[in-house]
């Protein structure tokens, strides 16, 4: 006699709340490590025509500027962090739904899982993009902004609301083929 055995426990997933606050910490964590990389990488874009590599770059900018100034601008990626994750899960569930909806399906396939996780970091660059061009513009070692709100207003007064949004094209297809990696996958 063939003995059953129970069936397989699957875990309850944790509350958007807890995922949410999670990421957040982890986002925070990434952006306070990796900042200073991304004010070289910066700045090596910026100097183009000039191969000074990423170690001289990181002792010009300390020797000649400070330590501080390899954070200048942190306010920008740390403010978007929280409104970044709420929009890519809820992106992800809202398109899920609609991909589900639409397709007849009551499960998440791999296809739909794809189209959503695109769709959500298509999304997510509608609010990416502003911050990042405020950081971006706050490392530039030219820069003269006062902060990032002197920024954003010098950019609205200049190139008015939309020019917030230059580099959306490029951000969008670059958050549409990385969050796909990042959100869960079909069950």
């Amino acid at each position: 006699m063939a003995s059953s055995s129970p069936p397989a426990h699957k875990p309850k997933p944790l509350p958007f709340i807890y995922q949410f606050t999670a990421g957040a910490i982890a986002g925070v964590s990434e952006i306070l490590c990796f900042y200073p990389l991304d004010v070289v990488k910066t700045r090596v874009q910026l100097d183009t025509g000039k191969s000074d590599g990423m170690v001289t770059v990181l002792r010009k900018i300390v020797a000649e500027e400070g330590f501080g100034r390899l954070y200048r601008g942190l306010a920008a990626p740390l403010m978007l962090e929280a409104p970044k994750r709420a929009v890519k899960f809820a992106a992800n569930d809202f398109w899920g739904k609609t991909y589900m909806d639409l397709s007849g399906q009551s499960k998440m396939t791999q296809s739909l899982s794809i189209a959503t996780g695109m769709s959500a970091g298509a999304t997510e660059s509608f609010v990416v993009v502003p911050f990042e061009l405020v950081k971006i513009r706050l490392q530039d070692k030219k820069s003269t902004f006062k902060g990032p709100m002197d920024v954003v207003k010098t950019i609205v007064r200049k190139e008015g609301l939309l020019g917030l949004y230059a580099g959306l094209e490029a951000t969008f297809w670059r958050s549409i083929f990385t969050v796909r990696a990042q959100l869960p996958k079909a069950e």
